[in-house]
């Protein structure tokens, strides 16, 4: 098996990396040391730390360094051509690069670049579907050409009927995101929303089970993708279910865009051809700065360009210019051998855990991520997520399926290995940290609880095995360095 690339960790001009990097602290010291300060040591930290939290990665120093620069200077609402301020031709020159770099990686209809993190960019799509499928049938209705020129009775029947929509999205505990329509979020106080979840037996997704959902709650959305659900989806048929019941499929990729770019995730297991419109992070395994992205087909693409001012405020330049410098890193042949080795990892990471016995929702993986259940070490997450932090392995908890520990203390672990492949490690190192976490969640014991019984939140571990754990770890990473050649001591 080919060992991963790691490009993204490679500095291919080391020594202009170092004097920009090492400039630009000087700069910031000359006016607040401590923040300086924090900067070069979060680089300390993260070269010391086994970074497994499957939603970080490492952006490339050249993806770093575009998103600090004057462009942080500039209001530039609309869209490149089309703004609100004069003065954005440098701007409109970052957004179009990175939405036609978007739209090549990912061979979309059309690519929106401007939200600043994943919410907005779910916030955007569900707001071009309600322009799309409310807002637009009701101006037509109404014959006015936008919605200031309702009647105050015509504007209260709109407003009344964008309240009455509803969302049909993974359940929480099944592997969906809180932006797919849950209470606490704000997609759950616009939507009427039920769940769907995965086979009680399995943990995999039954189509069945949510085509008959879709059928009796008539949803104007149906909500695909996921942040905890370490298999595949096809997308084929979730867009079969939406079609049958005149919905709009929605993807949420923000987990899995890199796969999808680096064409490990091809006909239909990739969104982009079977969904109406896709939205992504642009941080996660795509490996570029954090921000947000929205794909669609033609039909929405008037709408999602609204996002400002619908939802949206200033889009940020930097971080547009930023995007595009990633995008067109992951256009290059070297990123598909980065996606695949990520997933060649997670499946290493994965059996290495099953052969020391760990218990895995679904059995396994097919994608970047991981998810154990703990509870077979009698262990809440909070407690294996501490206990493994206190040995330099970075992690966080998450729900399992029925989860009896509710959201917040989890009976699960999340665990990805898009960062650490773009450190260079391979197969034989995911075996090793394997060892390493079963190590620690051997070892740890839930501490007594101040009542009687045993804590949910505090946890037990030796600082032997600690020291131990965290020693080989650095020794691992050691050999995989974090961005050679800038050094910032």
């Amino acid at each position: 098996m080919a060992e991963p690339s790691s490009t993204g960790n490679r500095t291919p001009n080391p020594e202009a990396a170092q004097s920009a990097f090492r400039s630009a602290l000087d700069v910031i010291r000359g006016v607040e040391p401590r923040v300086a300060d924090a900067i070069a040591n979060e680089l300390a930290d993260q070269r010391e730390m086994l970074k497994l939290i499957a939603s970080e990665n490492y952006a490339s120093p050249a993806t770093l360094l575009a998103m600090g620069n004057w462009f942080s200077d500039k209001y530039a609402e609309g869209t490149a051509g089309r703004r609100f301020y004069a003065g954005c031709r440098n701007v409109d020159t970052v957004e179009t690069l990175a939405a036609e770099h978007a739209r090549t990686v990912f061979g979309a209809d059309h690519a929106y670049v401007q939200p600043h993190s994943g919410i907005d960019a779910n916030l955007v799509a569900f707001w071009a579907v309600l322009s799309q499928k409310v807002e637009s049938p009701a101006l037509a209705r109404a014959g006015a050409r936008q919605v200031n020129d309702l009647s105050e009775q015509d504007w209260a029947e709109l407003r009344r009927e964008f309240g009455n929509q509803r969302m049909l999205g993974m359940s929480l505990d099944a592997g969906g995101h809180l932006t797919h329509g849950f209470r606490p979020n704000i997609s759950g106080k616009m939507f009427d929303q039920r769940s769907y979840g995965t086979d009680p037996a399995t943990g995999l997704l039954d189509y069945d089970a949510v085509r008959a959902a879709a059928r009796e709650f008539r949803p104007l959305i149906i909500v695909a993708g996921y942040s905890a659900y370490p298999r595949l989806v096809n997308f084929r048929l979730m867009r079969e279910i939406a079609d049958e019941v005149g919905a709009t499929l929605m993807v949420d990729m923000a987990h899995f865009a890199g796969l999808v770019a680096g064409k490990v995730l091809t006909g239909d297991f990739d969104p982009v051809p079977h969904a109406n419109i896709v939205t992504t992070t642009t941080h996660k395994s795509l490996r570029g700065p954090r921000g947000g992205m929205v794909l669609c087909d033609e039909a929405l693409a008037e709408h999602v360009d609204r996002g400002c001012p619908m939802v949206l405020g200033g889009p940020l330049p930097h971080v547009m210019a930023a995007k595009a410098v990633a995008l067109a890193e992951a256009a290059r042949p070297e990123f598909r051998d980065y996606a695949q080795a990520i997933v060649d990892n997670s499946r290493a990471l994965a059996e290495g855990l099953l052969t020391r016995g760990a218990k895995l929702v679904t059995g396994g993986t097919d994608n970047h991520l991981v998810l154990i259940d703990v509870s077979g070490y009698g262990l809440t997450g909070r407690q294996a997520e501490a206990a493994l932090l206190d040995a330099g392995i970075v992690t966080n908890r998450n729900s399992v399926p029925q989860d009896p520990n509710g959201a917040w203390y989890t009976s699960g672990i999340r665990i990805g290995t898009p960062a650490l492949t773009t450190r260079g490690l391979g197969t034989a190192e995911m075996d090793e940290i394997a060892g390493l976490i079963d190590t620690v969640l051997s070892g740890a014991t839930a501490a007594p609880a101040k009542n009687g019984g045993t804590s949910k939140a505090h946890h037990v571990l030796d600082a032997a095995v600690a020291e131990q754990v965290a020693k080989r770890a650095a020794d691992l990473l050691a050999g995989f360095p974090l961005y050679p050649g800038i050094d910032l001591s």
